[in-house]
């Protein structure tokens, strides 16, 4: 059983990840550096335009006021020297990370399928998928109702706050979905209902005010790209963890 569970989550993560990893760097990243470049002051939002007599000026990040563009180069210089991951290293630590992730992900579903199966219920690809899906939903889509996919340059609630309420959302939203799935009568469900409304209930840790330096457009695409990778990797990571775990089975 544990060699079948291993075998099954780790080549499923190790896709999935790879995966993840390829829809990361074509869709996401792209974003993540632009945020970065607003949290650097190397792009400014609402930083008003040029007049001819400004030609040797450059902007402030957050403000309109311009400033001599030694000065200004001298500050990007100084962010760029402070900044030596190089593009080769960055990218090849994200293809890491989410390999790791989505392994460890893995082994939590083919823990619920070994689970199910002691109750009797044999988890194919097709119902992998949709267990990837609820995966999707417990980790990514239920805890981003309360706290976004966050963008460089974005403030956010103290961190621990923010990881307890992740924490718990995640965890009240994945026992609320396997009520609904494997509960048999009306009772599981109205008790999936409660789970799943409590953690929005509560509220997630918020900030009295907003603000930030990135344009708010920007990071609303950057969350919404982010849940569609999650969307779109979580769903991969459960068919091919029920592919292999039924394939192993045979």
């Amino acid at each position: 059983m544990i060699n079948r569970m291993v075998t099954s989550a780790l080549f499923a993560g190790f896709a999935a990840g790879l995966f993840a990893a390829l829809l990361h760097f074509s869709f996401v990243q792209p974003k993540i550096l632009l945020g970065e470049e607003y949290e650097s002051g190397a792009a400014v939002h609402f930083a008003g335009v040029a007049t001819a007599d400004q030609d040797d000026m450059e902007p402030v990040a957050g403000t309109a006021e311009p400033v001599p563009a030694n000065e200004a180069d001298h500050d990007h210089d100084a962010h760029d020297h402070a900044d030596e991951t190089s593009p080769l290293q960055r990218n090849a630590l994200t293809v890491v990370f989410h390999t790791l992730l989505y392994c460890s992900y893995a082994l939590i579903l083919v823990a619920g399928f070994a689970l199910a199966e002691r109750w009797g219920r044999r988890v194919t690809a097709l119902e992998g998928l949709l267990w990837g899906i609820a995966g999707f939903v417990a980790v990514q889509l239920a805890p981003a109702m309360g706290l976004e996919p966050e963008l460089p340059g974005t403030l956010a609630a103290p961190l621990l706050d923010r990881q307890i309420w992740w924490g718990a959302t995640a965890l009240c939203s994945a026992a609320a979905l396997a009520m609904i799935g494997y509960g048999r009568t009306l009772l599981w469900i109205a008790a999936a209902s409660v789970l799943l409304a409590l953690p929005h209930i509560i509220g997630a840790p918020e900030l009295e005010t907003f603000s930030g330096v990135a344009p708010p457009e920007v990071a609303a695409s950057y969350a919404a790209r982010s849940l569609g990778l999650g969307l779109a990797s979580w769903a991969l990571l459960g068919w091919l963890a029920g592919w292999f775990w039924d394939g192993n089975q045979a």
